[in-house]
């Protein structure tokens, strides 16, 4: 039986000693299995091609290619534009803890003025540091640095869902990988101009470029955005989806909400004076500290706004119209309800302490299981009954 050593071509580190048998088909299936290529060829060690498995003897010391031609690991041999040749022996890299195996060919062919390509071309040149497992240290954003990879592969720009690609160009930018990094500057501006943006920035923009921004804003895509400190105050804002979004601090003053989606949207301190909240959704909301004075939750077609969950904690909602709304589960401890129209509304398991409801119109009002210690309902228009609040 005959042994062999096997190389990547063009190293002369581990090694795997295997043995020799079949046809040459299945040596190039065990090579790949060893060294965890895709074998091709193998090569004596001064650079012969083997094609015939009755020519390896025992002890030799073989070359494995992926269909590249032979390197000597001995020499350093340089291209014709006076670089060293790229090697292809495999190798992993530890980007922000997560690892990546490819080929240094990969880092360094496509792209070979790139800081990547520099780091990689030449073993150790740069001292790269290594992990416990051999892989290379390397501190960036790994969700960012994948998409890269594949490009260095197959010279395609391929972005998956939910990854951004301002994260991605600097990234290219970070590397030197130049082509990559105009391609996604290119892709930028051909994406939504408002998605990465603050929103203060956008209605500023809008405010400067368009007449009127009734229904101007109906497309855009606000769920999660940071609209922090922003002047919306009497926008037409029907219909938008701003789930998750944080809209802290806000002027909203006078907005037309109507059906929009403030689903655990951030609202605390935002000012909403006077807006149309006809039919919104703000489940499980944080309005805490918020102004709502003057609003109109009321829609005549009968859609329910649905406050269910949220966090209303002092929040000055006094002389709004709230007929039939959903406040079950609230929180509106030492909240400001003066004077609002309560009809019909769903108050169960509500926490009203301290919560100034004087004034306020609760008749047919569900306020089973609230809490309502300390609660003032001076002046009420209906009396309350005990059926409408056991707690």
């Amino acid at each position: 039986m005959r042994r062999v050593t096997l190389f990547v071509n063009g190293t002369s580190k581990n090694g795997k000693v295997v043995a020799v048998y079949g046809i040459l088909a299945d040596l190039l299936s065990l090579a790949s299995n060893k060294l965890g290529i895709k074998a091709c060829h193998l090569y004596n060690g001064k650079g012969g091609l083997i094609d015939d498995i009755a020519l390896i003897r025992d002890d030799d010391v073989l070359y494995v290619s992926e269909g590249d031609p032979f390197v000597d690991p001995q020499n350093d041999v340089r291209t014709t534009d006076g670089l060293p040749r790229a090697h292809t022996d495999w190798l992993t890299l530890n980007i922000g803890g997560r690892l990546f195996t490819t080929t240094r060919s990969t880092l360094v062919s496509k792209e070979p003025e790139s800081m990547l390509a520099r780091m990689f071309r030449e073993k150790d040149v740069w001292g790269n540091k290594q992990d416990e497992r051999g892989a290379y240290l390397i501190d960036r954003s790994p969700e960012y640095f994948e998409p890269i990879l594949n490009y260095l592969r197959h010279g395609q720009l391929i972005i998956n869902e939910g990854i951004n690609l301002l994260g991605v160009l600097e990234e290219a930018r970070f590397f030197g990988i130049e082509q990559l990094a105009d391609q996604l500057e290119v892709a930028i501006k051909h994406i939504d101009p408002f998605h990465h943006m603050h929103f203060s920035r956008i209605t500023s923009h809008l405010r400067t470029t368009l007449p009127s921004l009734d229904n101007a804003l109906l497309n855009i895509r606000c769920g999660g955005l940071n609209f922090s400190g922003a002047d919306l105050s009497r926008l037409d804002l029907r219909y938008i989806n701003f789930k998750m979004a944080n809209l802290s601090r806000c002027n909203l003053t006078h907005a037309n909400l109507c059906c929009s989606n403030l689903e655990r949207a951030d609202l605390s301190g935002a000012n909403l004076d006077g807006a149309n909240l006809q039919g919104v959704k703000m489940l499980c909301s944080n309005a805490e500290g918020a102004s709502l004075k003057g609003c109109n939750f009321e829609d005549p077609s009968g859609l329910k706004a649905n406050l269910e969950g949220a966090n209303l904690k002092g929040v000055d909602m006094e002389g709004s119209q709230m007929t039939g709304i959903n406040l079950r589960v609230a929180t509106l401890k030492n909240a400001k309800l003066k004077n609002c129209n309560l009809r019909g509304a769903t108050l169960a398991g509500t926490d009203l302490e301290n919560c100034d409801l004087s004034g306020c119109d609760l008749q047919e009002a569900n306020l089973r299981g609230s809490n309502v210690k300390g609660a003032i309902f001076e002046e009420m228009l209906t009396a309350l009954h005990m059926s409408q609040s056991v707690r």
